[in-house]
Order: C-alpha cells, then sequence, then structure tokens
C-alpha cells in the first residue's frame, strides 16, 4: 500500500513538472518541485517553479493558489522561502529553528499570543564570531531578520555584525570608527537596520522600568495577534527577544517566552530548553531599575 502512495505521488510529481513547461513559450529553465505546508491546510501542497522566475515574477500565480486555496492575502505562502524544512535539508551546525515549540505556557486561564511561523536562534558565538558581553543585540536584529527571511518576506542573506556596522554608519547614525568596534546597539538601531536593510517599518514602545511592563499585556498580546513578529527588547546593557506573552486580562497575570541570545553553547536544543535560555519568563525577570525599549516590527501586507 505504501509502495503505491509512493508511485502515484511520483507520477503527480511528473505531471506537474509536464504541465508547468508546457505552459512556457519562452527558453526552458530548470524546474524545481517545492512543497509548502501551510499551517491552515493541514497538508501539504506542491508547486513548480522555473529558476529564472524570481519572486516577484510569481506573484500573479502566487495570487491564483491563495484565491483557490482562500489562503489570506496579507502574508506570504508560497515563496520559494515558505518551503517546508526537512530535516536532511538543514546542517548540523545551523541555528536552531522555532526552539520554544515544545514549551507550554502556564498561566492560568491565560490567552498565549505566540510568534507565528519560523524563526532561527541567533545567539552569541555563532559564526565564528566572538561577541560574548557585547552582541546580544545584534543576535536578536539576526533573528528578527530571520522572521523575515523564513516567511518569505525577503531573501536577504542573515547580516553579519560588521555589515550592521557599516548599515548605521551609511545612514549617518553612526561614525567611521564604529564599523569593527565591539560598542553595542538597542533597538532604535535595531529598527533603523530593519527599515534600511528590509524596507520594515517598526514601533518604539518605552517603559521606564522592568515592572511597567506588566501594565503592557494587552498591548502586546495584540502585536503577536496582529502581526506575529518577534520583538527585541533592550534594557540596561542587555538584550532579549520575546516569543509571545500569556496573559490572563482578568487577574493581570503575565508571562513572557523569551529567546536569550547570551547563550554561547552548541546548538543543543535539549540543553537550552532545559537551562531556560528560551523559556517562559515572569515580571520579575526584567530589571525594576532599567528601563526597556521594545522594539516591534510592523509585518508587511503582501504574498
Amino acid at each position: 500500500e505504501l509502495y503505491a502512495i509512493l508511485v502515484d505521488a511520483l507520477c503527480r510529481s511528473l505531471r506537474l513538472f509536464e504541465r508547468s513547461l508546457s505552459q512556457k513559450t519562452e527558453p526552458l529553465s530548470s524546474p524545481k518541485l517545492f512543497h509548502f505546508a501551510p499551517p491552515i491546510l493541514g497538508h501539504f501542497f506542491t508547486l513548480i517553479y522555473l529558476s529564472k522566475d524570481d519572486d516577484d515574477s510569481l506573484e500573479q500565480e502566487r495570487k491564483k493558489f491563495h484565491k483557490y486555496l482562500s489562503l489570506s492575502m496579507e502574508r506570504p505562502v508560497f515563496r520559494r522561502s515558505n518551503a517546508f524544512m526537512f530535516q536532511d535539508n538543514i546542517a548540523a551546525n545551523a541555528p536552531l529553528i522555532n526552539p520554544h515549540e515544545a514549551l507550554h505556557a502556564s498561566v492560568k486561564d491565560g490567552v498565549a499570543s505566540l510568534v507565528y511561523g519560523r524563526y532561527s536562534y541567533h545567539h552569541y558565538m555563532q559564526d565564528r564570531m566572538d561577541d560574548n558581553g557585547w552582541g546580544c543585540a545584534y543576535r536578536s536584529l539576526q533573528t528578527l531578520i530571520s522572521w523575515f527571511r523564513h516567511q518569505g518576506y525577503t531573501d536577504r542573506p542573515i547580516p553579519t555584525h560588521r555589515e550592521i556596522q557599516q548599515c548605521l554608519v551609511d545612514i549617518g547614525d553612526k561614525d567611521k570608527s564604529f564599523v569593527g568596534s565591539n560598542k553595542w546597539i538597542g533597538s532604535t538601531e535595531v529598527s533603523f537596520c530593519l527599515d534600511t536593510m528590509l524596507g520594515i517599518s517598526s514601533r518604539i514602545l518605552n517603559v521606564s522600568s522592568g515592572a511597567e511592563l506588566a501594565e503592557k499585556g494587552s498591548e502586546l498580546s495584540q502585536h503577536f495577534q496582529i502581526h506575529g513578529t518577534p520583538i527585541m527588547i533592550g534594557g540596561g546593557v542587555l538584550a532579549h527577544t520575546i516569543l509571545g506573552v500569556d496573559y490572563n486580562r482578568e487577574t493581570g497575570e503575565l508571562k513572557f517566552l523569551v529567546l536569550d541570545p547570551h547563550y554561547t553553547g552548541s546548538e543543543d536544543l535539549k540543553f537550552i530548553q532545559q537551562k531556560g535560555w528560551v523559556g517562559w519568563k515572569k515580571i520579575d525577570f526584567w530589571s525594576k531599575n532599567s528601563y526597556y525599549n521594545l522594539c516591534m516590527p510592523i509585518r508587511p501586507h503582501c504574498i
């Protein structure tokens, strides 16, 4: 029975290739299968794109499938970077993808609002870069940009620390000596880089202390429900990434799903979860003596 299913799947793939090639009148280029698994569908959906066709030129074709499947016209589903990532296609030393997924919220009668889709966990000491003690906001920015890559909004490679610094120099925010330095950046600089590198606007939320974040449960929940983007938060000399909140509107109890870029070890998912490098944190995780700025990227509406 399994053999018959596999043969049928192969035949359908070949028919897809045939149909795709027969519709092209110009010189042929290499066709490639892309398997998608939109959460709303609950099953795989396979498309064939020719190597010469970029995502912009395929917009009308994607719209056709969005309409056919009654999918939202506000977020990409069938761009190349939306393709399902099989385990065999992920390099052994690559940043972990969605390390939070096995963790469960614990606020009584709370509503969990989480990051949408995929992101990569970027942290200290990756890419043979020793940024221990100063690079946490750079790593959080890399995680934010990875989200836009995984969701299909950009195919721009993850920027290096030097490229981030050069970006800030180019827009006049920093002087030339900043490039190659070990100087920190904050949420404002992160928003500048998102705007310059990706054309993504962000909202900056300021709080006078960590305790004041307890009053932002509704606001943060709404962000994740509408935009679904990870949030970079900086306070004092530390930066973190917020992946979601669990909030009870009646009692005001609030927990934060935090991804910590200060981790310096290997890509060991079990260890990272057990030691709390990604996990649900209470309000006292944030310092009462530090003010915080949150960079909250705004998701563009496009397919």
